[in-house]
């Protein structure tokens, strides 16, 4: 990995008192001597009794060499400021290019000291490259320091004249115990991704005492830090995303099988662990002053896209950022929720120079990726996907003996593993559940723990986005009931939210749609939801009223429930007006829905603004629910859409600039007001403020089928 890519992981990692490195402006001599004697020092106490379970003899060699030039720079400190002020101009510009080594020094040291122990074996042989960039260059500066030049005891130019003996020609050392342990870490990646699982002496023997990794915590710290370089990975960084993954896999069942299940983690559970982190001190400062323009941004990562791709439905995404995406198991667009025909990946190339230019014209860095043979990516992957298959089946195995014998913190710690598991992957959403965890799931949902039933509703979320688990989980006994009663009663907000999505992903079954009607409270409580939810449980809970109201025979359930009322009030929010709209046109295509939507005294005003200023989509099922209320809500219901000022200029707008579906209702309304038209309902057309407007503007000679479709 170049040293580019070993900063842009470092990046992610706090530097301790790095303000301390703000560069030295318009320092003078005194000054700038006094500020390099004090990071110095710093650094040499920070790490001198650091320990360090890797790049030891680097670390140290690089801590030796900084303590020489602390017993320099503390004797130019404490000379007279006469005899400082009189330093040579090489001295100077020596010092200022110190002051940038002993920045990259505390940075590469707090990286070693504080990194993932695993992370840092895998980046083994590029770490140690860095350290010996950093050593030729403190070769260099030593060699050109005009050491005779200065005023200095014996004592201090020997030490000097010493280092830099012993500084130049610095050789590139890479510990041999640390690569052993490197490709072992790796040997044992294959040994899973072959089904060969060793036993537990051989795994504690690995990663308790040649590892380092002894305590339970200790294992999770190592996962989140290697989850934190997935989420950041960037393409030409070794080794991949993929690879990470089945590592990540090996060390969670390492975990489990080596510790157990301590109690003690629940309190470490019950805070909140994704503290945010501070970037390098450089880092803030750019991005201060710098901002990357939006469309460059990767609508997932949010960050600068090194390699823009189109997917099938037009948009752009990160190439790495989008294959995890799909990888996962998602068939759809993340930004427009769209299906993807084909999982086809185009380069953007018009977009990827424009990106190269802007970064070029800021100085901002920008490595394209580089093309890779498609069979042999296939063959690299195909080892790791394999080793964290069998790697999470075997901690499923595990997890679920827990949730069903296990104490109630042990079942807290399984329910979120499990929850964890099943975010992602749709083979572990398969194996988990045909493993049995649903029943214990189920019984976790009434748990008295708010963790323990956050976690449980949110695995049984994450498994039933996979189809054949929908039917598990409906046909387990009480499990629909204990949703619904989480939905009502849960004793979190997310864990309410998620039961709502719970039920929106399972109502996509159309058998289902009506046994969670039927249960007791739920669609009033999806009703709640969304009339005080956060802007999240909005979204779930008018999609989940959207599928429920595609089933005919729960129209009179919603009504009753006042689900309409919510609906009707859903259109004033624009995180969800679209849904609501579409569950509307769906209700009032029975006459009980029609007169109850007629009864709602905004309920068309509503309509008529989202036909005005809604999304494409938001006009398409607004013009629905108008052209449906119209059909079987009687003459009093059509005549009342019909005085609506604005609406025939709202109707023509639609018929020329509405999507193809948005013309066809917009044509099929009219329609309906011709007809009235030639009853007399309305003689002269309709108006539209002080205006009066045939309806033979509307084109009434379109042919459009008279049924509706409003999804």
């Amino acid at each position: 990995m170049a040293t580019a890519a070993i900063f842009s992981s470092m990046r992610r990692r706090r530097s301790p008192s790095v303000e301390a490195f703000l560069a030295p402006v318009d320092l003078s001599e005194v000054a700038l001597v006094q500020t390099l004697a004090v990071i110095s020092s710093e650094l040499v106490s920070c790490f001198s009794d650091k320990v360090f379970f890797f790049q030891r003899r680097n670390s140290r060699c690089l801590i030796r060499k900084i303590e020489v030039l602390v017993v320099l720079l503390e004797y130019l400190k404490d000379s007279e400021s006469g005899s400082m002020s009189k330093l040579p101009s090489t001295a100077i510009l020596c010092f200022k290019e110190l002051y940038l080594l002993l920045y990259r020094s505390k940075i590469l040291l707090d990286y070693c000291a504080q990194s993932s122990k695993l992370w840092l074996l895998l980046q083994n042989s590029s770490i140690s490259s860095h350290f010996h960039d950093l050593n030729q260059e403190i070769s260099t500066l030593l060699d050109v320091f005009p050491l005779n030049d200065l005023e200095l005891s014996d004592d201090v130019r020997e030490q000097v004249e010493l280092l830099q003996k012993q500084a130049r020609n610095p050789k590139l050392y890479v510990d041999e115990s640390d690569e052993g342990l490197r490709v072992k870490l790796f040997s044992l990646l294959d040994d899973f991704g072959n089904g060969r699982i060793p036993n537990h002496g051989d795994l504690r023997l690995l990663f308790v005492e040649r590892f380092w990794i002894r305590n339970s915590i200790s294992f999770r710290r190592e996962i989140e830090f290697l989850e934190e370089q997935i989420v950041n990975h960037e393409g030409d960084i070794e080794p991949t995303a993929c690879v990470l993954n089945g590592f990540v896999a090996i060390v969670r069942y390492c975990r489990f099988l080596l510790f157990g299940f301590e109690e003690d983690e629940v309190l470490f559970l019950s805070r909140d662990q994704k503290k945010p982190r501070k970037g390098l001190i450089a880092r803030e400062i750019a991005d201060t002053f710098l901002t990357v323009p939006k469309d460059f941004c990767c609508p997932i990562s949010l960050e600068l896209m090194r390699d823009p791709v189109i997917v099938s439905t037009g948009q752009t995404y990160d190439r790495s950022s989008i294959t995890r995406w799909i990888e996962e198991g998602h068939c759809t667009c993340p930004k427009t929720g769209q299906m993807l025909d084909h999982t086809r990946l185009v380069p953007n190339r018009a977009l990827r120079n424009l990106i190269v230019q802007w970064c070029t014209a800021h100085g901002v860095p920008y490595d394209p990726p580089e093309t890779r043979d498609a069979s042999a990516e296939s063959f690299a992957t195909a080892c790791p996907i394999k080793a964290a298959v069998e790697a999470n089946r075997a901690t499923a195995t595990l997890l679920i003996k827990q949730l069903a014998d296990g104490s109630q913190g042990a079942q807290t710690i399984a329910s979120r593993e499990i929850r964890l598991l099943t975010k992602t992957g749709k083979e572990n959403r398969a194996f988990i559940a045909e493993a049995g965890a649903i029943p214990h799931l189920r019984k976790l949902l009434s748990s008295s723990s708010p963790i323990a039933q956050e976690n449980s509703v949110t695995a049984m979320l994450n498994l039933s986005i996979h189809d054949k688990n929908k039917r598990l989980i409906i046909d387990e006994g009480g499990c629909l009931t204990s949703i619904v009663e989480v939905l009502k009663l849960g004793l979190t907000t997310e864990a309410r939210e998620n039961a709502a999505a719970t039920l929106f992903s399972l109502s996509a079954v159309h058998d289902f749609k009506k046994r969670i009607a039927d249960q007791e409270g739920a669609i009033e409580a999806l009703a709640g939801l969304l009339r005080v939810g956060t802007s999240r449980g909005k979204k779930d809970a008018v999609m989940a009223l959207f599928n429920l109201s595609t089933h005919t025979d729960n129209c009179a359930r919603m009504i009753k429930a006042r689900a309409v009322a919510e609906l009707v009030g859903a259109l004033q929010n624009e995180g969800v007006a679209e849904e609501a709209a579409g569950a509307l046109a769906l209700i009032v295509r029975q006459p009980i829905g029609a007169e109850a939507v007629g009864k709602e005294e905004m309920a068309v005003a509503r309509l008529i603004t989202m036909m005005r200023c809604g999304t494409p989509r938001g006009k398409e099922n607004a013009v629905a629910a108008l052209l449906e209320l119209c059909r079987s809500g009687g003459a009093a219901a059509t005549e009342r859409v019909l005085k609506t000022p604005a609406l025939a200029g709202l109707l023509q707008t639609l018929l020329f600039t509405g999507t193809k579906r948005a013309r066809r209702k917009a044509a099929s309304l009219a329609r309906v007001f011709h007809r009235c038209e030639n009853t007399s309902l309305h003689p002269r057309g309709f108006r539209n403020g002080n205006s009066t407007t045939n309806i033979s503007t509307f084109g009434g000679d379109v042919s459009v089928p008279m049924s509706l479709s409003v999804l």
